[in-house]
């Protein structure tokens, strides 16, 4: 009885520890991405929002949100691209820096790909 309780404890070990560096990917990931409209979030949006939009601290203690995860203020496409376009809410305007076709672009991808929506 105390040998197979022994064993069973170390089989928990052991699926627990292979649980914890399982393969599984996380989700999306910017850093990995070649395609336009990551590459369009690392030059406009990663310095606020962090380089996997999970958001951040700023310097003067302000936070910015994680674009992955939590309730998001903004969900639907039309919410998102105004967001994006004319800001507000602490976040600048890109509708003077981005075309409407990179509009489009940064909507679908934080909506898409970030969120998983459909």
């Amino acid at each position: 009885m105390r040998r197979l309780k022994i064993i069973v404890l170390f089989a928990f070990a052991v699926f627990s520890i292979a649980a914890c560096f399982s393969s599984k990917p996380k989700g999306y990931v910017i850093a990995n991405s070649k395609t336009y409209d990551a590459s369009l979030f690392r030059q406009d949006c990663a310095v606020c929002h962090g380089p996997e939009a999970e958001g951040k601290i700023t310097d003067d203690g302000k936070k910015v949100p994680s674009l992955r995860e939590a309730d998001f203020k903004f969900k639907t496409r039309n919410q998102i691209f105004n967001q994006i376009s004319q800001g507000g809410n602490g976040m600048p305007p890109f509708k003077d820096q981005l075309t409407e076709r990179e509009l489009q672009l940064m909507t679908d991808f934080v909506y898409r790909d970030l969120r998983g929506g459909k």
